[in-house]
């Protein structure tokens, strides 16, 4: 008997529930089809009472009967004052969720084992505001107020497992305000996804040696130095950076700093690699883009089907990532129900 009730013995029921739970999902997906802006509507709505409201009910029927069997007009009052009171917390209830939209503003890339970020705005009706509102997901939820008329900006936060394409699962937004005796929900299928980046794996030693020497041997082609700027002359510099024309014209002596691009540019190329699988290949070069970068270095990526020309930035290291998350990936996002 006991290992009926571990949740082993609850697969025995799954080929039973299994058609009634695909029926419920495609009447889901039917109904509250995803969208970037979801407003609640009356038919997007359910209400059914809680813990709280069934024992609120069990008790007027016990004072019901009192009522009828002591034949006392105050039980009655109190009786049907109470059921009025409880049928005003539908229409409360039900009426805190309606015309209350919620926005799917953005979503933030992350790395396999990170949680991603979704940015939500839920926008209050002009009348009247939107008290305890709760936003429920796996692993993630908010509890906010809104006020009337105003906007509200809540971060959702979902843990990502591997890289492409990731969509939330269906959002639930419930509450149970005013009176705790009925909960209203809906479901929210919002129509945003989070990139996942590779997981970023230390190459081996011969790898960073082999992009180290193909970004020299490429720098040696791209003509003369850099210049940075001025520092103070420091004995052993070279005459020829030394600043004469600021000397001339009495200013301190000073010598020219100069950047030589044939040891900060690199190349990431998919050729580098003579062993390991897909993804090994793309976590060394996700680690070696991260590494390139914390450096200020110069990098660029070569991959069977895309290149990217050198650079260095934020906005370069998001291209690389980008290209190196959805290398072979359908554009088809996981976790989507």
């Amino acid at each position: 008997m006991a290992a009926v009730k571990t949740p082993a013995g609850t697969l025995l029921f799954a080929p039973l529930t299994a058609p009634f739970q695909r029926r419920y999902q495609r009447w889901l997906r039917r109904r509250l089809p995803p969208a970037r802006v979801i407003t609640l509507e009356q038919r997007r709505l359910f209400i059914f009472p809680t813990r709280a409201g069934f024992f609120f009910m069990l008790a007027l029927l016990v004072m019901l009967l009192a009522a009828i069997n002591y034949q006392n007009n105050m039980a009655y009052g109190l009786t049907f004052w109470l059921a009025m009171l409880f049928v005003v917390a539908v229409h409360f209830t039900h009426g805190n969720l309606l015309r209350l939209t919620v926005v799917a503003v953005s979503a933030r890339s992350a790395f396999p084992g990170q949680r991603a970020e979704f940015r939500l705005q839920l926008r209050g009706t002009q009348r009247r505001g939107h008290c305890g509102v709760r936003l429920l997901w796996p692993e993630s939820e908010a509890f906010v107020d809104v006020p009337p008329g105003a906007d509200v900006t809540v971060n959702l936060f979902l843990p990502v497992t591997s890289r492409g394409w990731f969509v939330p699962p269906r959002l639930t937004i419930a509450s149970v305000y005013p009176l705790g005796l009925l909960r209203c929900w809906s479901y929210a299928q919002l129509d945003m996804r989070a990139l996942v980046w590779p997981k970023p794996l230390t190459p081996p030693s011969a790898v960073i040696t082999d992009a180290s020497s193909s970004g020299a041997g490429d720098a040696n082609q791209s003509g003369n130095d850099d210049f940075l700027g001025f520092r103070d002359y420091r004995e052993g510099d070279s005459l020829r950076r030394v600043d004469w024309r600021g000397w001339a014209r009495e200013q301190p002596l000073q010598t020219r700093v100069l950047a030589s691009p044939q040891s900060t540019h690199h190349w990431l190329d998919w050729a580098h690699f003579p062993q390991g699988d897909t993804e090994q290949r793309l976590s060394w070069l996700c680690w070696l883009a991260l590494h390139y970068d914390a450096q200020g270095q110069v990098y660029g990526l070569r991959l069977p089907t895309v290149t990217i020309e050198q650079g260095t930035g934020p906005r370069h290291l998001e291209a690389v990532l980008t290209a190196l998350a959805l290398y072979g990936v359908s554009d088809r996002p996981r976790g989507a129900l």
